[in-house]
């Protein structure tokens, strides 16, 4: 299991800020606290992005993120709070054990973190989205 610093996280070879943990998933602050709270959730069956993450693996993160999410806005009542998984090296995953980054954001914090978006709206028209979205759809037939 202790392929990756999560890994040795789990087994405690390396210490960390335990703030949430069942039989299936682990949740600890972020040594880099982007925003004050940065909270990671991992899964206890390590797997290295979702795309490889079982179906029963997935059903306990889900019940574990809102449960997380709660504590963080209850322990510091933020304005918002972003979740993010990264997924391969090109979206900036740098740790390949599943987690999920949970970013409690403060209005009148300036904390370097931000997501930049580009909408393309006006260049893809109506004909181009229904091409994009049944290339997903056949994808589950």
């Amino acid at each position: 299991m202790a392929e990756t610093v999560f890994g040795k996280i789990l087994t405690g070879e390396i210490p960390s800020y335990k703030v949430y943990e069942n039989e299936y998933v682990y949740a600890f602050l972020d040594i880099s606290q982007v925003t004050k709270g940065h909270t990671l959730l991992i899964p206890k069956k390590a797997s290295p992005n979702i795309f490889e993450t079982d179906e029963e693996t997935m059903k306990h993160i889900g019940v574990a993120i809102p449960k997380v999410a709660n504590a963080i806005k209850k322990a510091f009542n933020p304005d918002g709070l972003n979740i993010v998984q990264n997924n391969g090296e090109f979206a900036d995953q740098s740790v390949f054990h599943l987690h999920f980054h949970f970013l409690p954001r403060y209005e009148n914090d300036i904390d370097g973190f931000g997501y930049k978006w580009n909408t393309h709206e006006e260049e893809i028209d109506d004909n181009k989205k229904k091409e994009i979205a049944d290339q997903i759809k056949a994808q589950f037939e």
